[in-house]
């Protein structure tokens, strides 16, 4: 069973992540499903209908502006990393919280390594699924890498001279 990061505690992972090319067939009725954003615009009538929790992943290129209307349904949405380098999900996190307000998890997964965390979290990332052959009990130390931040983000709105004033 994996182990991922939330809320800054290691935990045994609950979800299912469906594979970009799933299908409805075989899907249990309740369990918690991360189903492909493909498979959720194919099927979101039949996927809201089910007694299990529902979530929703992201790959690097797929805009949040095309579940925009449906984030409500959502207990989990989740971001591909495809490759470390590549942040673009970065700027999806931070679009969620501050512009469409949601108050779920949002996962990042994929190529998730310990040296992101920090930043991701800033961005409105709260659970991390780290790459396999990474140890998230090492990468919680992530989060203490840094004892102040000087910027506004997601995770502190007021800029370091805003809280000292």
């Amino acid at each position: 069973m994996q182990r991922i990061i939330k809320n800054g505690q290691v935990i045994d992972e609950t979800w299912h992540l469906l594979p970009k090319d799933a299908t409805l067939d075989g899907l249990s009725n309740c369990d918690d499903l991360i189903v492909p954003l493909a498979l959720w615009v194919e099927h979101s009538h039949a996927l809201k209908a089910r007694d299990g929790g529902l979530g929703v992943w992201l790959d690097a290129g797929e805009e949040i502006e095309e579940i925009a209307d449906d984030l409500s349904h959502f207990q989990v949405i989740a971001l591909n990393f495809p490759a470390f380098t590549d942040g673009r999900h970065s700027s999806t996190a931070y679009l969620l919280r501050q512009r469409y307000g949601y108050q779920g998890e949002v996962r990042a997964i994929g190529d998730v390594l310990r040296d992101q965390l920090f930043a991701l979290k800033r961005c409105g990332f709260d659970a991390f699924a780290l790459r396999e052959d990474k140890d998230p009990y090492d990468a919680l130390k992530a989060f203490e890498d840094f004892s102040e931040v000087y910027q506004a983000s997601a995770d502190r709105p007021l800029p370091l001279f805003r809280r000292r004033a």
